[in-house]
C-alpha cells in the first residue's frame, strides 16, 4: 500500500503528463471512476476466438485443421512482429539484432515441432474426405508467410532459383515478384497455366506484396546485416541466430510441410492433388528450391548442397 504523498506525487506527474498534452486529468479519473474492472477474457476477446472455427462439413478432425492453420497464423504474426521492429530499427545495435533474431527463431521452433498436430493428429480417412470441401483453397495462400520472407531478403533472392542468376536489385520490383519462386508452385509446368488457388492469391494480395516489398527495398534484414560495422558482422553469435533463422524457416519447416503432405497427400505411392492445385512433391523440398535468405554467410558448396541432407532423409529414410 502506498502512502498518501507517494500517491500525490504520482498525481501530481499525472497532472504534468495531462497538461503538457492539453488534456484535463480530472476527466480522465472520472473515467477511472466509471470504468469496468478489466478481466481476462475480454482482453484477449476469448469468446470471439473461441467462434472462429467454422467447420465446412460434420467430420471432426477438420475443426483441428483449422485451429492448427489458425494459431499457425498467429505465430507468423509474431514473426513479422519481430521482422518489423528489425527493419525500422536505426540503432543498428548487434544486441538487438541477436534479440530479435533469437525470438524469431523461438516461434519457429514452436511452429515447426507443432506439426506433429498435423502429422499424427488427424485421421487420414477423414481428411481425404473433408479436404474436397475446402476448394481451391490452400495454405499455400498464406500471406503472412510471404510478407516474412520479403521482410527477411530482397526479392532477387526469391527469385524461382532456375532463373535467378538472370536477375538482381537493378530489376524492378515488379519483375522480380513476377519470377518469385512461389509462383512455379501453383502453376501448370505443362502449359504454364495459373491454378485458381494462384490467381486468387494474386488478386488479393500482389498490391500489399509490392507495395511491402518496396517499403524494405534495400532495409530488409539481410541488407541490415550487411550494413553493420565489419566486427558486428563477425559476431559468431548473430551469425549462428541468423543461419539458424534460415534453416529453421527454409529447410526444417517445409520439410515438415513435406513429411505431412506425404502422410496424407501420397496413395499406394502415389501423389494425391493437394487441394489448390499445387506441386507439392516440386514445390516444397529445400533442396528443389534453395530458397536462402542469407546467402552471404555460407560457402559455394554450402549454397549448392542446400537442404540435400535433409531431403535426403524424407526420400532415402534407411540411409
Amino acid at each position: 500500500m502506498k502512502s498518501k504523498e507517494e500517491i500525490q506525487q504520482q498525481i501530481s506527474k499525472l497532472e504534468d503528463k495531462y497538461k503538457d498534452s492539453g488534456q484535463d486529468l480530472s476527466s480522465y479519473l472520472d473515467g477511472l471512476l466509471y470504468e469496468r474492472y478489466l478481466t481476462y477474457w475480454d482482453y484477449i476477446h476469448l469468446d470471439t476466438l473461441l467462434s472462429l472455427q467454422i467447420p465446412k462439413t460434420h467430420f471432426p478432425d477438420e475443426e483441428i485443421f483449422i485451429m492448427y492453420h489458425q494459431i499457425t497464423e498467429l505465430y507468423f504474426k509474431l514473426i513479422l512482429h519481430e521482422q518489423k521492429q528489425l527493419v525500422d530499427d536505426k540503432t543498428q545495435d548487434v544486441v538487438f539484432f541477436i534479440e530479435k533474431a533469437n525470438r524469431i527463431n523461438s516461434y519457429f521452433k514452436v511452429l515447426i515441432s507443432s506439426f506433429g498436430v498435423m502429422i499424427t493428429g488427424m485421421q487420414r480417412e477423414q481428411f481425404l474426405q473433408f479436404r474436397m470441401a475446402l476448394l481451391p483453397a490452400s495454405g499455400f495462400q498464406s500471406a503472412q508467410y510471404r510478407m516474412i520472407e520479403m521482410y527477411a531478403t530482397p526479392l532477387e533472392n526469391l527469385v524461382h532459383h532456375t532463373e535467378r542468376n538472370s536477375f538482381s536489385a537493378e530489376n524492378s520490383i515488379e519483375d522480380l515478384y513476377e519470377n518469385i519462386y512461389w509462383k512455379k508452385g501453383a502453376t501448370d509446368t505443362t502449359t504454364g497455366e495459373k491454378t485458381l488457388t494462384l490467381k486468387q492469391f494474386e488478386y488479393r494480395y500482389t498490391p500489399r506484396f509490392i507495395r511491402i516489398a518496396k517499403q524494405v527495398e534495400k532495409n530488409t534484414i539481410y541488407h541490415k546485416y550487411l550494413q553493420l560495422p565489419t566486427e558486428d558482422r563477425e559476431n559468431e553469435v548473430l551469425i549462428k541466430a541468423l543461419k539458424e533463422l534460415d534453416i529453421n524457416a527454409n529447410v526444417n519447416w517445409p520439410l515438415m510441410h513435406l513429411g505431412s503432405a506425404y502422410k496424407y497427400l501420397s496413395k499406394d505411392k502415389k501423389p494425391v492433388d493437394a487441394t489448390g492445385g499445387t506441386n507439392w512433391k516440386e514445390y516444397l523440398p529445400p533442396s528443389f528450391q534453395k530458397v536462402i535468405f542469407f546467402p552471404e554467410l555460407y560457402s559455394k558448396d554450402e549454397l549448392n548442397d542446400w537442404g540435400k541432407q535433409w531431403i535426403d532423409h524424407i526420400f532415402n529414410p534407411e540411409k
